[in-house]
This record gives C-alpha cells, sequence and structure tokens, in this order.
C-alpha cells in the first residue's frame, strides 16, 4: 500500500537504480547513476482539528466525505500537510477547506503512525467559534455531533475513529491528555 519508489531523477530525468547509496546508508534508495542524487521516500503528513462546539465542547464538527476514498463516509476536518506551512497552519486550512468553519486552535491532541500506508496524522483540538459552515467541494455535508449521534459505523477512517473516541473519554474524565497511537 507504500507509493512505488521514484523512477526517474527529479534533477536530471535519467532512470534511477534501486540500491544501497555510497554513503554509509543502511536501506536500499533510488540513486541517479548520472549525478549521483538519492531520492527518499518519506510518510506524508495528514493534519486537522477536532472542532467542539459548546460550553462544554459536547458537539464534535465532522464532514461527510465528497471524494474518494471513502465517499459518503464521516470523517474530522484533515488532509496532507503541504510544503511552507507548519502543522497548525495545515490543520486551519484543511478545516477552512473541508468544513468552512471558524476556530480557535487549541493544542495537539493526537499523534498516529500509519506506516502501512506511509503517513503520519496529527489532529489539534479546536474550538467552533460559531455553528456556521460553508463546506468547500469535498464535502457533502458539515454537521455537529453529540457522541451518542457519531454514525460511528460509518466513520472513514481508523484515525479518526480513534481520535473521537480519545476525545470522549478525556472528556468525561474532565481533561485532555496527548495520545500517541501506532495503527498497524
Amino acid at each position: 500500500m507504500l507509493r512505488p519508489p521514484a523512477k526517474f531523477c527529479r534533477n536530471c530525468g535519467t532512470a534511477v537504480q534501486m540500491r544501497l547509496p555510497d554513503d554509509g546508508d543502511t536501506r536500499e534508495r533510488a540513486v541517479c547513476p548520472a549525478c549521483g542524487t538519492v531520492h527518499y521516500d518519506n510518510p506524508l503528513n495528514v493534519v486537522g482539528t477536532v472542532p467542539a462546539w459548546g460550553a462544554e465542547g459536547d458537539r464534535v464538527l465532522l464532514c461527510k466525505r465528497n471524494i474518494e476514498p471513502r465517499w459518503g463516509k464521516w470523517t474530522l476536518p484533515a488532509g496532507f500537510m503541504e510544503l511552507g506551512e507548519t502543522t497548525a497552519e495545515g490543520a486551519l486550512r484543511e478545516t477552512d477547506e473541508e468544513a468552512g468553519a471558524q476556530i480557535e486552535l487549541g493544542e495537539l491532541f493526537t499523534l498516529m503512525n500509519v506506516p502501512r500506508v506511509g503517513q503520519v496524522h496529527l489532529f489539534y483540538r479546536a474550538r467552533l467559534l460559531s455553528e456556521r459552515f460553508n463546506p468547500g467541494h469535498e464535502t457533502i455535508e458539515a454537521r455537529l455531533f453529540r457522541e451518542d449521534e457519531i454514525p460511528w459505523d460509518e466513520i472513514a477512517f481508523r484515525t479518526v475513529r480513534e481520535t473521537l473516541q480519545c476525545y470522549f473519554a478525556d472528556r468525561r474524565q474532565g481533561r485532555f491528555g496527548f495520545h500517541t497511537i501506532d495503527i498497524v
């Protein structure tokens, strides 16, 4: 399920070779035989928020996906981080793009390693500043849910399910922590 390695050098266009680089690296990499450039494959970062509404934060905002994968399933507002932005900037951008929600960004809440697909997911807690949403083209509907209203069987991704479970468990305890989860 990982991305295939580079086939051609990004610098000169020559077909690369999969081999150990000459710099002492211990992993096979895509190495250009013409210019010597070593091409590294690194995980993609997914950033998003857990936007909560109300003084008690008892409702969270979910977005119904209008894109694949998992079209029609519910998710937290999140997406791939862009070059040149911080994780916080990416989470704010994704929340605006997917839900059209105005938020106050809180602390980093979950960090999930998903090595089988080469991704790291980071979710921030957030406080909604309004109940008005203006979803973008990637979202069919943006809606607030209490814990007992969440369509658990219709959640798009395990990372979202785990984050929501942590959120509501922490909320019941009256304090929020930071959660690191490996999804293997």
